[in-house]
């Protein structure tokens, strides 16, 4: 069964295969990370990366999710995981903010 292909707003993948969010110099990858590793939500993406526009960053977090374990094998394959537990999405909301005013990832 051939796919249709799938078009995202707000991202642009390159002849290289890099997605990036719009003509901004951010890899979705970049963004996504941060999603991953530290729990941050669109809100907080959106707090730490001003000059972005909300329907970039769900953008960018909707084509995470639909390439997720592909975009997590690169992360790790890149050396851009740390040692913090993988997809804090599965904490509570008690232990992120635990996590966070520890100060830790």
């Amino acid at each position: 069964m051939i796919r249709p292909a799938i078009s995202y707003p707000h991202v642009t993948v390159g002849a290289d295969g890099v997605a990036r969010i719009d003509d901004t110099r951010y890899k979705v990858a970049h963004l996504a990370g941060e999603h991953y590793h530290y729990g941050w939500t669109a809100e907080e993406l959106l707090r730490q990366h001003p000059d972005l526009r909300p329907e970039e960053i769900y953008g960018a977090l909707t084509y995470f999710y639909d390439h997720y374990q592909e975009m997590v094998d690169q992360l790790v394959k890149n050396g851009e995981s740390d040692s913090s537990p993988p997809l804090t999405a599965n904490l509570t909301r008690e232990e992120l903010l635990q996590r966070r005013n520890a100060g830790a990832p």
